[in-house]
């Protein structure tokens, strides 16, 4: 990630690991800009304020890989970007101090919005001020859902499918009810127009052909003087008269006469009159045809005209011509297929709706049971966790009940005899709550958890979902205010142990937690050119322990502060071995560190 005049942050460009990457500093040197950055790569909001003084614009831009086939990479698609040749995708968000912001994603410009769409598949940055998330009802619910598996997911999909077709069918039925006069009045007029047409009986193209025939029986006095004329012009009197001896005789008086001649020149044109005469043969009997065909009887002109008018009755009332009233009559009688409020077609969509409600209560109170089970089991896994997390006297409920349906809710479904708002995640309202120590009461855990706490508890139900987050990289940004000595030493732990399954990037004060991280990256302040300036820096082993040292109240000049920090690293660094060995921890030594 690169960061360019963000807050105090001049220039820097982050190599973040693959796996546990710290981000350190004194106060104030600029450490938040980083998971600032990495909001604004993810779609939020944008402040000028955030622009450093003196600049125009913030940039924040970003490479992620290991995309191909993953949903962030259909996001992308349909986004329009185009990935790097070596697969990886570049994001940019850019803030002007005029408050303007603008996203490109892989190489175009996009909303803001699909850099957020693209963030829900990659990123989830949990903060003391980040934790919205996670107070959602509804995430609380898909935190209990991801925890349970394929079991709730299976039940969660066959709800959804008999969920859709019962709002479906529900609708229909109380559209048919509520509008049955106004449907049937509707229907009546299709139906009577459906019966009109059908009476005619008119044919596709039978309009155009009508004029036609039409037009030759009304002039068929004139058209037969022309065709006869023709006739006789081609073909010769039909009596033989000598005088009309027509172009066919006139050619074959002519072939003859070449056939006789002596010169080869002229006897060599004979073949070519015969040509003519074949085809003045073929005119003639469609000329004959014609005639024979020509139908001058007024009787079967008024049928044309009377025919005429049928058709023209309708065109005048459904459409231009006779296709356009063909298309109307099957149109209505679709529609009318669906206008159906007769006793027995209301009554039959009612039993549809029934049936469907109860396959629908079934699935929800065994999503219910499933959930319940999950939450149990959540609970127990994250209060075990909050006991290494300075939280020992801490314990976490989760609650799963039914959310009642309120007065004229359209999605109130009747289970095991109460009805429940029949939502797109099931008939349950899930709630996270928090006991502080013994004897407190259960409290939704944005009332009964601290900032700090709030993002331990945070850390410790994604330590237990781990196996099963989609999101591939974790951000938490001092996840352990108010936490010191051995509490420190176990977040580094859980953090260093959920980035052998995720990618985690944590901003961090304490020693114990930066002596786990795999890279570890320092913010530093500085004066130059009478200006506070800030960059980032990737440490070495020997910075590291210094680095470390600092965070230990102070004591990176002393012999015993860098001491107390090598030892860090060499418990973190042993713990991380052991890992990859046997995948467990060494059993701890020590009492205190």
């Amino acid at each position: 990630m690169r960061i360019q005049d963000l807050g105090v942050i001049d220039e820097a460009t982050l190599e973040l690991h693959p796996g546990f990457t710290v981000v350190t500093g004194e106060t104030g040197a600029g450490k938040t800009m980083v998971v600032t950055g990495l909001h604004l790569l993810s779609g939020g909001r944008g402040e000028a304020s955030r622009v450093r003084s003196g600049k125009s614009k913030a940039v924040v831009e970003g490479r992620f890989e290991g995309l191909t086939g993953s949903p962030a990479a259909t996001v992308a698609g349909n986004a329009g970007a185009e990935p790097e040749d070596d697969g990886s995708l570049i994001a940019l968000r850019s803030i002007s101090t005029d408050g303007r912001s603008r996203a490109h994603l892989g190489g175009r410009s996009v909303p803001v919005g699909v850099l957020g769409e693209l963030a829900e598949q990659l990123i989830a940055v949990h903060g003391q001020n980040d934790q919205l998330r996670l107070l959602r009802s509804a995430e609380q619910r898909a935190v209990i859902d991801r925890f349970a598996g394929e079991d709730v997911h299976e039940a969660l999909s066959a709800y959804q499918r008999v969920r859709d077709e019962w709002i479906s069918v529900s609708t229909e039925l109380a559209d048919r009810t509520n509008r049955a006069k106004e449907l049937a009045r509707e229907s009546e007029v299709l139906r009577l127009g459906v019966e009109e047409i059908t009476a005619v009986d008119p044919q596709p193209g039978e309009d155009t052909e009508l004029v036609e025939r039409a037009r030759r029986l009304a002039d068929a006095d004139q058209l037969r003087e022309g065709a006869t004329g023709a006739s006789y012009a081609v073909s010769g009197s039909p009596d033989g008269d000598p005088d009309v001896p027509g172009a066919l005789g006139l050619i074959g008086e002519a072939q003859r006469r070449l056939a006789a001649s002596e010169d080869p020149r002229l006897r060599e044109l004979e073949p070519r009159l015969a040509e003519a005469a074949v085809l003045l043969t073929d005119v003639g009997a469609e000329l004959t045809a014609y005639l024979d065909d020509l139908d001058a009887d007024p009787a079967v002109l008024e049928q044309v005209l009377a025919r005429q008018a049928e058709l023209k009755a309708l065109t005048r009332k459904y459409a231009a011509d006779v296709d356009g009233v063909l298309a109307w009559a099957r149109d209505a009688v679709d529609r009318l297929a669906g206008m159906d409020t007769s006793e027995e077609a209301l009554a039959e969509l009612a039993a549809r709706r029934s049936a469907l409600a109860v396959e629908l209560a079934d699935i929800s109170t065994g999503l219910t049971a499933s959930r319940t089970e999950a939450a149990e089991a959540l609970a127990k896994a994250v209060t075990d966790e909050l006991g290494g997390l300075a939280m020992g006297q801490s314990s976490l409920q989760i609650s799963v009940r039914p959310r009642p349906a309120e007065a004229n809710d359209p999605l109130a479904l009747e289970v095991n005899g109460t009805l429940l708002h029949a939502g797109t995640g099931g008939v349950d309202e899930v709630e996270i709550l928090l006991v502080a120590h013994d004897g407190a009461h259960p409290l939704p855990i944005h009332k009964g958890a601290s900032g700090g706490e709030l993002s331990r508890v945070m850390l410790a139900i994604e330590v237990v979902l781990a196996h099963s987050d989609p999101v591939p990289t974790l951000v938490f940004d001092e996840v352990d205010a108010g936490v010191g000595g051995r509490a420190a030493v176990e977040i580094g732990r859980r953090l260093a142990r959920l980035a052998r399954s995720h990618q985690v990037i944590v901003v961090t004060h304490l020693a114990q937690v930066a002596a786990f991280a795999d890279r570890h990256l320092i913010v530093d302040k500085g004066m130059r050119g009478g200006v506070t300036r800030s960059d980032v820096r990737t440490l070495d082993e020997g910075d590291r322990v210094v680095e470390l040292a600092r965070m230990l109240a102070g004591m990176e000049s002393t012999e015993t502060g860098r001491a107390h920090a090598e030892e860090l690293l060499a418990l973190a660094e042993g713990e991380k071995h052991d890992w990859e060995l046997t995948g467990k921890p060494r059993p701890s030594r020590r009492k205190r560190t």
